[in-house]
């Protein structure tokens, strides 16, 4: 379900006022705290001497970055969204909205541009786990630089939302501009515009 874009002014999600206050946070506070979990995890891996090759860890720790740009187009496109879908869930519709359809609604909202502390933190605690997994001790390499990829994601994101946006970033924000105001349904890349190149999402060349 589509709502009013208000340019102005805070939504909430929580009635609760223990929760309401979870949903939201200062962006460098929330940048500063995946940051040390980025350094935390890394000194962990020096220390656990994950690989031998200094090589073989920055193709690791790159590779989650790029790894990343295709998580942050799904998850975007199928999460996000999840209430186009299935439009007649209250569930999806309210997962959707909890999730990204606030932001939508108050784009210029900077609280809830990156994720806040504690949702934040309990997603990369189940990530790290679904990583070490699937890895081994690999994921103290991959999963800081997954999460570098989502920092770097927020950076450009922030940057969109809050002009004057600079100047080597036009196409981007001219890409989720569009991905807002006129074309929901495509135009989910926000660090690259790549898999809406590859999966048929690119907004019209002319609009």
């Amino acid at each position: 379900m589509h709502r009013e874009i208000k340019e102005e002014g805070q939504g909430h999600i929580f009635e609760n006022s223990f929760l309401e206050p979870l949903t939201k946070s200062p962006p460098y506070i929330s940048a500063i705290i995946y940051t040390l979990a980025v350094i935390t995890l890394l000194v962990i891996g020096w220390q656990m001497q994950v690989v031998n090759s200094f090589w073989v860890g920055g193709l690791i720790y790159f590779g989650a970055i790029f790894f990343w740009t295709f998580f942050e187009y799904f998850a975007h496109r199928y999460l996000f969204h999840i209430d186009e879908y299935f439009p007649n869930s209250k569930i999806a519709s309210k997962l959707a909205y909890t999730f990204h359809g606030i932001h939508h609604e108050y784009p210029r909202d900077k609280d809830r541009i990156i994720m806040p502390p504690v949702p934040g933190l309990m997603i990369i605690a189940l990530l790290y786990g679904f990583f070490l997994l699937l890895l081994g001790n690999y994921a103290y390499i991959f999963m800081p630089g997954f999460v570098t990829g989502y920092l770097l994601y927020t950076r450009i994101h922030y940057l969109t939302h809050t002009p004057p946006v600079p100047s080597f970033l036009k196409s981007q924000y001219r890409h989720h501009s569009l991905h807002h105001y006129k074309y929901p349904e495509k135009a989910f890349g926000i660090s690259t515009t790549l898999w809406d190149r590859i999966f048929g999402t690119m907004p019209p060349a002319d609009a």
